[in-house]
This record gives C-alpha cells, structure tokens and sequence, in this order.
C-alpha cells in the first residue's frame, strides 16, 4: 500500500465515506499478503517509495497475473520485468490498459495520479545490441518518477559520436552506461561527468566476452572514479539506484 493511497483511506474513514470494518479489511493483508505461491510485499512502497516490481521470469502467466491484479489495487502504478508476451496478454486480460514494452520486456500499469518528476537520468548504451537492457532501465526509471533521456550507439567503435552529446550529460543528474563486449564506454563517460555513473554489462558480445563476463570485469577494473556496477543485463538494478539517488536530491530541494 503506497503512502497516498494510505493517506486517502485514513481520510475515507475520517469523513465517514469508509467504515472501520472496510478499512480493517483493506488494512488487515499488510505488510504482507500469502498468495500461496508468491508472497506479495505491500508495505514496500512505504519503506522504498514505490511498489514491488514483478520479474516475471520464471513465473507462469496465470501467477503474474494474479500478481498484478493483487498489486494494483487502489492508487498503485506496477512494473514487471522480463516479462512474455503471454504473460502481458495474461495481465491485460483484467487490466486493458496494460502496456508492453516487447524490446524491454516490460509490463506496466498505470495507477493514480503520475509521480512528481524527481530527478534527470540519462540512459547511454554503447550500441544497438545493448537496447534491450537499456531499455529496461529507462522504463523503469520513467515509471519510478525520473525525467529520462537516451543517447543510443555512441560506443567507443565511434568516439565522434560522443562528442556532441556533452550537453545531455551535463543534463543529468545520474548516468546509467550500458555496454556489453569489453564495456569500454562507462570509463569513457567516467572520464567525462561529475555525476554519479552506473554502469551496465551487458552480455553482448563474441565468445571471449563469456556473455557478459568481460565487460562485467573491465567495468569493476575501471580507473574512472565514481562509477559503481551493477549485475550483467540488469537493466532494472541500475535505474533502481539511480532513483535512489534522485529520491535523496529531491528531498534535499524540499
């Protein structure tokens, strides 16, 4: 249960438009709801400032969809991540306005009114190859509350293609560098920004990249300071820290 849609039911209650019995009701599955296969947290939103995402991989469709229809209740937006097509056809079947992201892989339904922009993340990937996983940390970035912008194939095969893309790093306030093969760009944009950067392997690449595993390596071997690593391919892990951040610049602004 999110704050807004707690404090919107503690409101109910005062103004007599729900009674103590509906409100218990409501109440009485936190922080925690048994489905019997998952477990669903509903006080995450409370402790991390937006709800519990769904990975849905390994999942059935029929799971992921109960799970959505769990989470969505009252005033909450929910992602899921490494998400089929079946399973988004699953979630749509009770939430029409569902939206898939087939190159993300993403699942997302809308609830309530859209958070209050808190921060500017730029989403750079090194090449093409790369989208995918840049993709899933935008949208999720997007769904957390960011102001997002993309800068796609400018990788280290081209550096020319960097050069006029200064005035969007400057622009943000977290970088998220997504790059597979030997993941050479996040040191190049380590080299170049004061922000803190994020760096992405992905697992992209020939046979001695070992799907990941280089780029991974080159990325924690890097001499650019103030970049940290995330998990190879994980999109999502990288736009969560970064809304992280922004969440600490927004209230420091208040």
């Amino acid at each position: 249960m999110e704050k807004d849609e707690l404090r919107l039911l503690l409101e109910h209650v005062k103004n007599g438009n729900v009674n103590t019995e509906d409100a218990f009701n409501r109440l009485k599955t936190l922080p925690y709801e048994d489905l019997g296969f998952a477990v669903l947290d509903h006080h995450r939103a409370l402790r991390k400032g937006f709800t519990e995402v769904v990975f849905c991989q390994g999942k059935t469709a029929d799971q992921i969809a109960k799970i959505f229809d769990r989470l969505c209740g009252g005033l909450r937006s929910v992602l899921g991540t490494r998400a089929s097509k079946d399973a988004f056809e699953a979630v749509q079947g009770i939430f029409p306005d569902a939206v898939y992201n087939e190159l993300a892989r993403t699942i997302v339904v809308n609830r309530g009114e859209a958070p209050a922009k808190k921060g500017n993340i730029l989403i750079m990937s090194a090449g093409t190859a790369d989208l995918p996983v840049a993709e899933e940390a935008a949208i999720t970035a997007e769904v957390m509350g960011n102001n997002v912008q993309r800068t796609y194939d400018v990788g280290v095969a081209g550096m020319h293609r960097l050069l006029d893309k200064l005035d969007r790093i400057r622009w943000a306030d977290v970088i998220i560098v997504v790059a597979g093969m030997e993941g050479a760009l996040a040191s190049v944009i380590g080299g170049l920004a004061d922000q803190p950067i994020i760096a992405v392997p992905t697992s992209v690449g020939y046979g001695a990249s070992f799907n990941g595993l280089s780029a991974l390596l080159c990325m924690l071997n890097s001499c650019a300071s103030g970049m940290s690593v995330v998990n190879i391919d994980n999109g999502f892990g990288a736009a969560a820290m970064a809304n992280a951040i922004t969440q600490m610049i927004g209230r420091k602004q208040k």
